[in-house]
């Protein structure tokens, strides 16, 4: 049976995705969903670029770091980067830019009444209709029920803690020290550029499976 597999945040991470990938053993008929956030932080962005497009029957959403480099790549404004993007715009070549171009914002699968998607969605909107500048960044909400990321709003609710589905909601970007499970939601990444692991989920059954990183990359 074909089985759906959804691997969170890699941020550059190629030795990690190789053991993983080596672990999960994807068959040529499974889907492989990669949550975003590819490429920054770790040593190697374009590997793992490289790596993801190589892989029969894969599929990547779009993160706020794939987010931020596009809107640089079509700008041209040296303000718009951080200064770890640097790396990664000199590591890319014209096929990983193309790639991260035609990353999709959300993967639904009906069978499962699960959507996956990089960062979240606010609660009280329909989840197909939010913008891309919500769904890759939003990791809390603040007290005016504006989407926010942790730093932004310290004192912020998780999205998750609201989020009364369907759909069951599988995401990456706000990293943990293990996976976060909620009524209605799962939280893959766990921080492998920070030295945890990096997670992956088989559907439907919500298998986790892990591999620990090789080393802290920060």
């Amino acid at each position: 049976m074909a089985r759906n597999i959804v691997i969170g945040d890699v941020h550059g991470c190629l030795a990690e995705l190789t053991d993983l990938l080596a672990k999960l053993k994807p068959a040529k008929e499974d889907q492989l969903i990669f949550l975003g956030d590819l490429v920054n932080r770790g040593p190697d962005s374009h590997g793992v670029v490289s790596l993801v497009r190589s892989l029969p029957n894969a599929v990547s959403l779009l993160g706020n770091h794939e987010l931020r480099l596009l809107q640089y790549r079509k700008e041209r404004e040296a303000k718009i980067l951080k200064e770890y993007d640097w790396e990664t715009v000199r590591q890319l070549d014209e096929q990983d830019w193309k790639y991260l171009q035609g990353m999709r914002l959300t993967w639904y699968l009906p069978e499962f009444q699960t959507v996956c998607v990089h960062g979240g969605f606010l609660p009280d909107q329909p989840w197909d209709k939010q913008p891309a500048e919500v769904v890759t960044r939003i990791q809390v909400i603040d007290e005016q029920g504006k989407p926010r990321k942790r730093t932004e709003a310290p004192l912020g609710r998780s999205w998750a803690d609201k989020w009364e589905g369907p759909p069951f909601v599988v995401y990456g970007h706000t990293p943990r020290p293990d996976v976060y499970r909620r009524p209605w939601s799962l939280g893959l990444d766990t921080g492998c550029v920070y030295g945890g692991y990096l997670s992956a989920c088989i559907l439907p059954q919500r298998e986790i499976v892990q591999v620990a990183a090789h080393t802290k990359y920060l």
